[in-house]
């Protein structure tokens, strides 16, 4: 029997060819789209899954309110909480706690000299963080590792950059050239799909030495990643409502003398990575609507895919009829029928699967460029890809085949033998339903693709308020003397400035593109209470920033060396003046604020410009003049001779600050990083809705073909009556037009609302104009003219006597 089955099979596949050919690959490209989005959307659900206790560990984010209007939302919140918490709340088993910090490691003793780099991934961790989360040690005891100070455990890949194939247990490293710590462990390099990612942890106790036991219990002082674990069967919900009451304890005073608030919720650890984008975050994190959009996206191909084949075998019932009713009449049941049918479903499911794996081995490293992760081949020899493609070709090769096989099973035979079989009006609306929804998502994915691609485009070419060309950034100095770093700073920009192709030179301690590092709350004018602080970023730069980067000074003067006492003043720029209170630039010059313990005069604003990318909004912004700013020096160049003036550079940093690395970026590649992620999605999202479309129009041209042949005689009589090649045409598009402009009316509400719930995320972005919507119709309609004008064109330029031949 089942021989019998795989003889008709592979007859019907080789008689009707373009068909069978249509179902294939468009069955292939949809799984094969599927499997490499589904490979991608595990990658990005599976961060922290790694952690053995990841049900039961939490972040704490801290949100900061000034006169009850939320200010600020941090990842890493003010040091006190972890352990408030687990002093207070069984609930709470163990608390950790990270301090971000970075420098340059350095270790002596190494064979062939002195082996330094510069490090960034790099935290002070306390005793509990290793034994709380699946960091596997492979040297070393997790319980004591970072228990006393001036220990450290390292990554494999640090110890054998540092230590060759020496055992690293034991030895000495140096951070900055200051402080040595003895290594007390190694552990294995941290999994790409972990939301923290380091190479060093630094004993916790060696920054609590640094800077004292009020650390503990600071509530103010912001930075720390907070980490609990907590009871088995605990309820986070209610672990978090009774947080407000703990705080109210602590610091409920002293909030209220500073008309400020602070709440804390919990993060699930494995949500982090997707749905967590607050101030110091540990990594850039990912995109959890991105995601889920490529799954809708993945959704949309496949169901495209499936939707083709049942509309080509239920469009083609006509042209099987008479052997469903000689087979019939022969003794065929009808359980037999429709076991032959499901048959011919699998066998081409099959087949599809087949070139879909092909596909997936010839296009997976183009995706891994596309999306900017590098997968491998790892993923397909997994249980879960396998448990993935079963599904694909169970209920595929099911609900692709059941309906075509019930309707061409039920067929009468008597009806059939007689030339009575005609289409039924129920499968002429299922298929006309069927196609109204492709048109829909082709309408629905090309709006989506057009307005990420405008607003990317917006992004990247708005007028960002300062000169982003043209500039050189290099990372300060870690191991340096305090006590003559000034004037090393200033002798470096001289002799750099000796160079012809150098215009300027200016040092700072945050960059454009990067959010500034110091975060200060409390500042206020003199005269108002202490209720009415405000928090700023804040900005240290020398006498050249302002002129380098060619910002505009509205109201007041920039700093300048001919006054003496600029080191006791600041700039703001109009959202500060705003936050202040005051709605003219001018009105706020000479008013004096109190800021860090100290008294400063403000003598100029600045233009609001784009510190960060366009997603956000104008951070309030305050300039302290600290001519000797650590972190950045930011160096205009011309670009003419590139590669000498970055030589000299190096060279002039050597003699200048001997024993760092020489590190350096440029300011439009660092700047433009922070869209990496919208041009990914961009790309992502447009290549799959592509897809999507091409695999819409296969069925199309299938359909599409099949009708017109269905309607060859009728064709060739109105050719007879002297119907013209046009009105042949027109009449048999017009149907597909119809079914475009239906699916518009259904596509553009839907397309419209998505698209301006995802812009709500972007602080500066674009409005949906007409076009975004009215072009995805117009080019719908064109594709699917072209494409059935085609099969009608040919059709109606057939010669009649022959149409009239046919059956």
């Amino acid at each position: 029997m089942l021989s019998n089955y795989l003889k008709i099979a592979l007859r019907n596949l080789w008689k009707n060819k373009v068909f069978s050919f249509i179902n294939i690959l468009g069955l292939a490209i949809g799984m094969a789209a599927c499997l490499l989005i589904l490979q991608h959307v595990t990658s990005e659900l599976s961060y922290d899954e790694f952690h053995t206790q990841k049900d039961r560990i939490y972040r704490m984010k801290l949100d900061r309110y000034e006169k009850g209007v939320l200010a600020t939302e941090w990842a890493a919140g003010c040091a006190a909480i972890g352990l408030a918490m687990k002093e207070a709340f069984p609930e709470v088993e163990e608390y950790a706690l990270l301090r971000p910090t970075q420098g340059v490691v350095i270790y002596k003793e190494a064979s062939g000299g002195p082996v330094s780099f510069k490090e960034e991934k790099m935290y002070f961790a306390t005793a509990s963080f290793l034994p709380m989360f699946s960091f596997d040690l492979v040297q070393g005891n997790e319980a004591t590792a970072l228990q006393e100070p001036y220990q450290a455990v390292i990554s494999q890949s640090a110890a054998k950059r540092y230590f060759g194939q020496e055992d690293p247990v034991g030895k000495s490293i140096s951070v900055d050239g200051k402080d040595t710590y003895e290594i007390t462990g190694v552990f294995k390099d941290i999994p790409d799909n972990s939301h923290l990612k380091f190479n060093f942890l630094l004993s916790y106790e060696t920054f609590v030495g640094w800077v004292g036991e009020e650390v503990r219990t600071a509530w103010q002082w912001d930075g720390f990643f907070n980490y609990i674990l907590v009871q088995p069967g605990t309820d986070p919900k209610a672990l978090e409502a009774k947080i407000p009451s703990l705080v109210e304890q602590k610091v409920g005073e002293e909030l209220k003398q500073y008309n400020a608030g602070m709440t804390f919720s919990l993060q699930p650890l494995t949500d982090i990575h997707l749905y967590s984008h607050y101030m110091m975050e540990a990594e850039v994190n990912g995109d959890g609507d991105a995601v889920y959009a490529l799954l809708i996206i993945a959704f949309f191909i496949i169901i495209i895919a499936w939707v083709n084949y049942i509309n080509l075998s239920t469009a083609r019932s006509v042209d099987r009829a008479k052997e469903v009713g000689v087979r019939k009449v022969m003794g065929s049941a009808r359980t037999q029928l429709i076991r032959q049918f499901l048959f011919e479903s699998v066998m081409l499911n099959t087949l599809a699967i087949l070139l879909a794996m092909i596909l997936v081995l010839a296009a997976y490293r183009y995706f891994n460029t596309l999306t900017g992760k590098e997968m491998t081949l790892a993923f397909f020899t997994t249980f879960t890809f396998w448990l993935i493609v079963a599904g694909f070709f169970l209920f595929g090769a099911f609900l692709s085949g059941v309906y075509p096989a019930f309707v061409l099973s039920s067929f009468k035979p008597a009806s059939v033998l007689k030339g009575k079989m005609s289409t039924s009006k129920n499968g002429v609306a299922l298929r006309k339903l069927l196609v109204i929804l492709q048109f829909a998502a082709s309408v629905f994915l090309m709006a989506g693709t057009l307005t990420v691609y405008q607003q990317i485009r917006y992004m990247q070419n708005q007028e960002l308020g300062f000169a982003i060309d043209q500039t050189l950034v290099m990372e300060a100095p870690n191991v340096v003397d305090d006590s003559v770093y000034a004037d090393q700073v200033q002798t470096f920009k001289t002799e750099l400035l000796r160079s012809s192709s150098i215009r300027a030179v200016a040092a700072s301690t945050a960059v454009p593109g990067n959010k500034p590092d110091w975060n200060a709350g409390g500042i206020r004018l003199i005269q108002q209470d202490e209720s009415d602080s405000k928090q700023y970023r804040v900005i240290g730069i020398d006498y050249d920033f302002v002129e380098a980067f060619q910002l505009k000074t509205i109201a007041g003067r920039n700093f300048s060396r001919e006054f003496g006492t600029d080191e006791s003043t600041v700039l703001f720029n109009e959202s500060a003046v705003k936050l202040l209170g005051f709605d003219e630039p001018e009105a706020v010059l000479n008013q004096e604020i109190f800021f860090w313990g100290d008294t400063f005069k403000i003598i100029g604003v600045l233009k609001d410009y784009h510190q960060e990318s366009l997603k956000t909004g104008f951070d309030p912004l305050i300039f302290r003049l600290i001519p000797a700013s650590r972190n950045y020096f930011s160096v205009k160049v011309e670009t003419s001779r590139l590669p000498e003036t970055i030589a000299f550079a190096r060279n002039t940093w050597d003699a200048n600050f001997p024993g760092n690395p020489f590190s350096y970026f440029f300011l439009d590649d660092h700047f433009n990083q922070q869209y990496q992620a919208d041009l990914r999605f961009g790309k992502v999202f447009g290549f799959f809705a592509a897809l999507a479309i091409f695999v819409a129009c296969l069925g199309l041209f299938g359909l599409s073909a099949f009708i017109a042949t269905q309607r060859t005689k009728e064709i060739g009589i109105r050719k007879v009556l002297g119907a013209s090649v046009t009105g042949i045409v027109r009449l048999l598009s017009q149907d597909f037009i119809r079914m475009v402009f239906i699916a518009s009316l259904i596509a553009i509400p839907i397309a419209y609302f998505v698209m301006q719930t995802w812009l709500t995320h972007y602080a500066f972005r674009i409005s949906i104009q007409w076009w975004l919507l009215g072009i995805p119709v117009i080019m719908v309609l064109l594709i699917a003219l072209m494409t059935v004008g085609l099969q009608t064109i040919r059709a109606a330029l057939a010669n009649p006597v022959h149409s009239l031949r046919y059956e």
